[in-house]
């Protein structure tokens, strides 16, 4: 009989825990109830023709194994040993208190994908272990199964048997789909199922960086904040909602340091709302890595979902030297689903799965800075397509400063002897009673537009003196068709998005136009008077302007002192509030790439 006492699956001697496989939280209930029932001998829902290899893969955690062999009719089998499982969890801890293990599954060829769905494991922390699997049972009573399935669980629950028999106390993990039927046959006595006894072939790989982005069932970082609690000895406390929240946080701090743009708690809640709204509809209850990556690019934009990805889909604990030979797997090898997101940004596809797949392969740094550190500087130049673009948006505000003065120019006025510059039927009509005919007085804007200058940050020095724009740079243009640029922005060097790329964002700049003209702005005592650099580089657009008129682009108006310095050299300052502007636009322009010398170029494209 079955004994079901404080809320346990216990028969005899021995107590049935059923899990999820690969899931934390099965692997949480594991070591809890390991600790509480203390067994003298573990039994596992592992074929024992694979022992060897498994326990080996177990041993070298937390490096991720994968045991590998070839079936008869040439199929390979991939097994991948992660932490999270709750089989791999009671054998971990059989190993570290000398505890036998047996391990009591049928070796089956050719066994069926099981794509059956299952409840959410995040409903455990609510309801408690036993109170799901009882609920589970309950649904799936009448549920059908494979031949293999079958007899599988004769096997299973003959040794379950026979262990019984010996007299010690058993803790046996396995599949939940399988505890009803294993129930029912252990009050049947059974026979040994005839199985490969042996098999040849079986290896141990260690498993490549970039295929534990890829393969592992849970999310790389919650899988990692497992492995955390495991070794600190704590247990019970993971919760996924804390996870992927401090997984947002973590993603928001790198965001703001490397495009100096930080989320604000609306988006944040819109995100989590989002991505919750998106797991409902799945049927899940917490929002798995591709539904997080989805609506942190709704929310903000694929620079930001980007860092969500590679810090979800990051393991740390990874070896340059295995030991052994070590495999790359794929999606495609598991039978894994296969939707996809790609990243605008680094070109970069996703799977519809806990963990992304980065399917369009290209260099890796080998080791967490390496292009940093070999980003000298000495000899740096642009991305020409950037160049283009800043160009053209420079051309675009020279143009819209000149029209807008011009409106602001225009006058509408009673006809009395000349239609001037044509009849103006609104106004006409609005003075209708008046009975006066109005026409428009054009005065056309005198003189061009020689420089632009753009303020996104005034960079104001901090307290502590501290700037968020310290690199200060004249840049001049290569060809005719370029301007002269003087700008502030982040460090090169700083944000690495290839071998000797490196991503940067402007403080502000300036254009001025022709080019080879301009001296360094930032060393010549003549603009030393400026109290910031804003003033430095409006001073430095109004000396270096060979027309008229320079435009001035910021969040605030310039400086009285500045536009009387203007006056005194002849010249005036047209000033666009930058929030009249696209901040889309501006987004875009605001970010660009400085490349370690000219050879760069030649690659850059596959980076950028």
């Amino acid at each position: 009989m079955i004994s079901k006492r404080k809320n346990k699956f216990e028969w005899k001697n021995i107590r049935l825990l059923p899990i999820l496989h690969n899931r934390v939280e099965f692997a949480e209930e594991v070591r809890r109830q390991f600790e509480e029932f203390t067994p003298d001998i573990v039994a596992v829902e592992y074929p024992d023709t694979l022992k060897e290899k498994i326990l080996q893969g177990v041993k070298r955690l937390p490096l991720l194994s994968v045991v590998y062999y070839e079936e008869k009719d040439g199929v390979f089998t991939y097994l991948l040993i992660e932490p999270a499982d709750g089989q791999v969890e009671a054998i971990r801890l059989a190993l570290s208190k000398g505890i036998p293990i047996d391990f009591i599954d049928r070796d089956t060829e050719g066994y069926p994908q099981d794509i059956s769905p299952m409840p959410d494991p995040y409903a455990i922390k609510k309801i408690g272990h036993y109170l799901f699997c009882k609920a589970f049972l309950t649904i799936n009573r009448d549920e059908s199964h494979s031949q293999e399935d079958q007899l599988r669980e004769k096997t299973m629950a003959y040794h379950l048997q026979r262990l019984n028999r010996e007299g010690k106390r058993t803790l046996f993990i396995g599949g939940l789909s399988h505890l009803s039927r294993i129930l029912k046959m252990l009050d049947k006595p059974q026979a040994e199922v005839i199985g490969i006894r042996k098999r040849e072939g079986v290896g141990l790989a260690h498993l490549h960086v970039d295929s534990s982005r890829e393969i592992m069932s849970e999310m790389p970082f919650l899988t990692s904040a497992y492995e955390r609690t495991r070794n600190n000895g704590t247990f019970g406390g993971l919760d996924r909602i804390k996870i992927n929240s401090e997984l947002i946080s973590v993603a928001r701090k790198i965001h703001l340091k490397k495009n100096r743009e930080e989320l604000s708690q609306n988006q944040v809640r819109s995100l989590n709302k989002f991505a919750r709204n998106y797991a409902l509809l799945t049927g899940q209850l917490v929002p798995n890595l591709y539904q997080i990556i989805v609506s942190s690019r709704g929310v903000a934009d694929d620079n930001f979902a980007y860092e969500v990805w590679e810090k979800g889909s990051n393991y740390p604990w990874q070896t340059e030297e295995p030991g052994m030979p070590v495999l790359r797997l794929t999606g495609e090898d598991l039978f894994l689903d296969q939707k996809r997101i790609r990243f605008h940004r680094r070109l970069k596809t996703l799977r519809r799965r806990l963990v992304s797949v980065p399917v369009k392969k290209k260099k890796r740094e080998k080791y967490p800075g390496e292009w940093q550190e070999k980003f000298k500087g000495l000899s740096i130049c642009s991305y020409p397509p950037e160049d283009v673009v800043i160009e053209g948006y420079g051309q675009y505000l020279k143009k819209k400063a000149i029209e807008i003065k011009s409106e602001e120019n225009s006058g509408i006025e009673p006809f009395s002897c000349s239609m001037l510059d044509g009849l103006d039927v609104r106004e006409t009509i609005r003075q209708w009673m008046s009975g006066n005919i109005y026409v428009k007085n054009e005065r056309p804007l005198k003189g061009k537009v020689g420089s632009v200058v753009v303020i996104f940050d005034p960079d104001f020095p901090e307290e502590e003196g501290e700037e968020r724009f310290p690199w200060c740079v004249t840049w001049l243009g290569e060809h005719d068709q370029e301007s002269d640029m003087v700008f502030y922005s982040t460090l090169a060097g700083e944000v690495m998005d290839g071998p000797g790329i490196s991503r940067c964002q402007y403080g502000g700049f300036m254009l001025t136009y022709p080019p080879m003209r301009v001296y360094d702005v930032w060393k010549d005592p003549f603009f030393d008077n400026a109290r910031n650099k804003p003033e430095r580089l409006l001073m430095a657009g109004l000396d270096y302007s060979l027309e008229k008129h320079v435009v001035y682009v910021s969040a605030t108006p310039p400086t009285g002192w500045c536009r009387s310095m203007g006056e005194r050299m002849g010249k005036k300052v047209i000033y666009l509030p930058i929030g009249t502007l696209s901040p889309v636009t501006l987004k875009k322009v605001r970010q660009f790439h400085v490349l370690n010398g000219h050879p760069v170029r030649k690659f850059a494209h596959s980076y950028i």
